[in-house]
């Protein structure tokens, strides 16, 4: 076997370094995988540029990545439901206990999980990972590496969605055109809703989402107050929106979708900003505007390969830029940056293709 298993690894904020690791061994309920496309997601950059996110703090070298596909090469020995050859998208959160979350289907919330590229837990931007088998997802032919790698943000807005509880004619107001909104798009569109707006500061991040099918765009400025936005939000819907999902974590965004959201309506908070934040709570509470949190995903990936086998969503146009993996730094300076949508690692030196 190669025994090339170049990894981007991150030894301290601000010190991203190439390095050769060894090859791991698959356990008896892993299989090793070959990686193919690994993205670089937000949170892989903020531990680069600040060395930790909240509680999280590097403090040992730790592989980044954790938006990733591959092709098994090698499986345990109790493995039946993979084979050597197989191309997959990996789900990287996986339970280390049966604990009451796991039991009850939101094992999403266990404290003691394994999630790739969360200290103290390897990530997968490398050219070979061992992962658990039960949470390797074979991919259909007509689905793509890339977009199994999407399939991971693609996970976070199908997750939201299901919180926020878009259904077939549901309004829905997306705050912030990244990444993470623009999938929110593209989950709340394929699971029903009728009417989707989207802001964002950036013109460029807003065309990508009318290109990816947002009904309205909400071009916003700094300045702008957020009961200014909202009534912009109601005038262009013709309505206050039933749903609004909040990407940014910035205070004024957040307080724009309380004050937005229909009464009896639900706001979902996906972005990540500020420990604390200063909300309408009040304006909230006498309207019964729900407000509910989003932590990663769970038992999301089925839906999503179905999405993209069926047609459903298309993903391909998130991908803005791709590097091989030996050009890892500048695809990370590139990211933070803020240029195009999503950067793409390929880490397979043989297949550079989507």
């Amino acid at each position: 076997m190669d025994k090339d298993n170049l990894s981007v690894v991150l030894h301290a904020k601000g010190d991203l370094r190439l390095e050769q690791r060894p090859i791991p061994e698959p356990g008896p309920n892993d299989v090793l995988l070959q990686m193919h496309s690994v993205g670089i997601c937000g949170s892989d950059v903020h531990y680069w540029q600040n060395g930790r996110i909240g509680d999280f703090v590097v403090k040992q070298p730790m592989i980044l990545g954790h938006e990733a596909s591959g092709r098994v090469v090698k499986v345990g020995s109790a493995v039946t439901h993979l084979k050597p050859g197989d191309r997959v998208a990996v789900e990287p959160g996986v339970p280390r206990e049966v604990d009451e979350f796991v039991k009850s289907g939101h094992y999403n919330l266990s404290p003691s999980i394994f999630f790739c590229a969360t200290p103290p837990d390897d990530g997968n931007l490398c050219r070979y990972y061992k992962h658990s088998a039960s949470f390797c997802y074979k991919l259909p032919d007509n689905v793509t590496y890339e977009e199994g790698a999407l399939i991971e943000p693609l996970s976070v807005g199908i997750h939201a969605c299901r919180r926020a509880g878009v259904t077939l004619g549901s309004s829905v107001f997306v705050c912030g055109a990244g990444p993470i909104g623009l999938v929110s798009l593209l989950a709340a569109k394929a699971m029903g809703a009728s009417q989707v707006i989207i802001s964002d500061l950036s013109s460029d991040r807003l065309a990508k989402a009318k290109e990816i099918g947002a009904d309205f765009l909400l071009p916003v400025k700094k300045e702008d107050s957020p009961q200014d936005l909202a009534k912009r939000v109601e005038g262009m819907l013709g309505c206050m929106p039933q749903i609004c999902i909040e990407c940014t974590g910035v205070q004024s965004s957040i307080q724009t979708a309380i004050y937005a959201t229909r009464s009896g309506g639900v706001v979902v908070s996906v972005g990540l900003g500020a420990e604390m934040t200063t909300v309408p709570l009040l304006n909230a509470a006498v309207r019964e505007v729900d407000i509910r949190g989003v932590f990663r995903y769970c038992n999301t990936w089925p839906v999503a390969i179905s999405m993209l086998a069926s047609k459903k969503v298309n993903v391909k146009p998130l991908v803005t830029h791709r590097f091989p993996l030996e050009h890892a730094v500048q695809a990370f300076e590139t990211t933070r940056q803020g240029l195009g949508v999503k950067v793409m690692l390929k880490c397979d030196k043989n297949d550079q293709n989507p």
